[in-house]
């Protein structure tokens, strides 16, 4: 796709956007940006454009689209906003960042991953198995700089592993990946995609165009995943914690195999994988799957992998004060991850929940509490709505508090030597925290004071 002088509507300034921006003037196109938000509240993005010639709009998206070309939004910006509502009437397509590097370099070597949960985790250990394998590897996509910032200062022969939301996928047409990995669905985001069908199918883009010369890589054990493998057209690779198969990734023996259908390899023994919890197996299944594939060597793999400590908010071990283990998993933004959470770490867990409402239920939440959770502390918009359903399943030790201090404090004071405090909110951030990253910050900053006054 050639963009040179082409005039291409940046909407969403955040770490996409800058990348855009910025790849785009490289080559060649004249940049149009605009964002709801004011100057002022943009000034940390705007420092790496400001000497860029670019036409700008902010605290708005009312922009003339008379001589516009094509618009690269936000992942996260909807597509029934009135800007790319009256765009879609001119007939100005309207695509993802994603998208925007599949066109501009179709060949490269793209491995998307997608699923409702595991994204980061397996987006990062993917990367650092093509990286300690010694390939020039950019990890991008909802991680990194962006993606297109990172392409326009490649070579061809470089490695892309592209963690693929939701969002991404959804605006994409052409994009097809060399391997295309989906982890898991189970509902998230419905009050962006309106109804459960839409987030399935927009998951599904991952792999819909892929040809007879490419890779997807499903988990066996998760019975969506096993309908839609029927739609794959692609070369079908699974992965699997629960089941023994005549080819692909599973356990066997306490470790991490690969069977390619003749003989049976060895990679990591799960008793030193460090990362907590049986959707972290998967998740190394996954990788170990995308290694494999790209014929990466299965015992370096297997080194990588035993020095791998996980991402940050991801069941991240932060102190034990007084015999309590406190954990941060900000990044359990939905019910599903949450529950993966309580099954890893030891119990008796005292688990902090709570935040922005996404349309989620949290029944099978609060049925997975069983021997497990004796406390849940709540905050957040949706405090109510989980205590509510607590109490229908029978859950009564449920304490109520207005912010991440109260809730750690609270945690505290519940537990005894030998629980675990768990941040694992089932929620998104955005009713308190502009991210989830900064909610996770704030939990571990509480913690560090609670240690400070503890030791006095």
């Amino acid at each position: 796709m050639n963009i040179d002088n082409k005039r291409v509507l940046v909407l969403g300034l955040g770490i996409s956007g800058v990348s855009t921006a910025k790849a785009l003037t490289k080559l060649g196109a004249k940049v149009v940006i605009s964002d709801l938000k004011t100057e002022e509240e943009l000034r940390s993005f705007l420092t790496e454009i400001r000497d860029m010639n670019l036409e700008t709009y902010f605290g708005t998206n009312n922009v003339p689209l008379d001589n516009i070309d094509l618009i690269v939004k936000s992942p996260g910006i909807p597509l029934t906003i009135d800007i790319i509502k009256e765009a879609t009437k001119r007939g100005i397509e309207v695509i993802t960042d994603l998208e925007l590097a599949y066109r501009i370099s179709p060949d490269r070597n793209y491995i998307a991953i997608t699923g409702t949960n595991g994204k980061t985790t397996t987006t990062t250990l993917v990367g650092e198995l093509f990286k300690g394998c010694g390939f020039n590897t950019h990890v991008s996509g909802n991680i990194g700089v962006g993606i297109l910032w990172d392409l326009v200062n490649s070579n061809s022969e470089d490695v892309f592993v592209i963690e693929a939301s939701s969002f991404q996928l959804e605006s994409t047409k052409e994009f097809k990946p060399k391997v295309s990995v989906i982890l898991n669905i189970t509902p998230d985001h419905i009050n962006w995609h309106r109804v459960y069908e839409n987030y399935i199918n927009a998951k599904k883009k991952v792999f819909i165009n892929q040809a007879s010369n490419e890779y997807t890589i499903l988990n066996y054990d998760d019975p969506l995943l096993k309908e839609i493998g029927k739609e794959v057209k692609s070369n079908l690779v699974w992965f699997s914690v629960d089941n023994k198969l005549s080819k692909g990734a599973y356990i066997e023996n306490g470790y991490v195999v690969i069977n390619d259908g003749k003989r049976i390899y060895k990679v990591v023994k799960i008793e030193d994988i460090r990362i907590l919890g049986k959707h972290n197996l998967e998740n190394v299944l996954a990788s170990v799957s995308v290694g494999w594939i790209m014929g990466l060597d299965l015992k370096l793999m297997g080194e990588i992998i035993k020095n791998f400590k996980g991402v940050e908010h991801r069941i991240e071990y932060v102190d034990t004060i007084d015999g309590v283990k406190f954990y941060n998993d900000s990044k359990g933004t939905n019910p599903d991850a949450s529950i993966k959470a309580v099954l890893a770490v030891n119990p008796p867990i005292i688990l902090i929940a709570g935040g922005q409402d996404k349309g989620s239920e949290f029944d099978s939440l609060i049925e997975s509490f069983e021997n497990r959770v004796k406390s849940l502390v709540l905050l957040g918009e949706t405090k109510e709505k989980i205590k509510n359903t607590a109490l229908k399943h029978g859950f009564k030790n449920v304490h109520m508090v207005n912010n991440m201090k109260e809730a750690v404090y609270k945690s505290f004071q519940l537990a005894e030597p030998g629980d675990s405090v768990l941040l694992s909110p089932a929620c998104a951030s955005w009713d308190m925290y502009s991210s989830f990253e900064l909610r996770g910050h704030d939990f571990k900053n509480v913690v560090s004071s609670l240690k400070e006054e503890s030791n006095v």
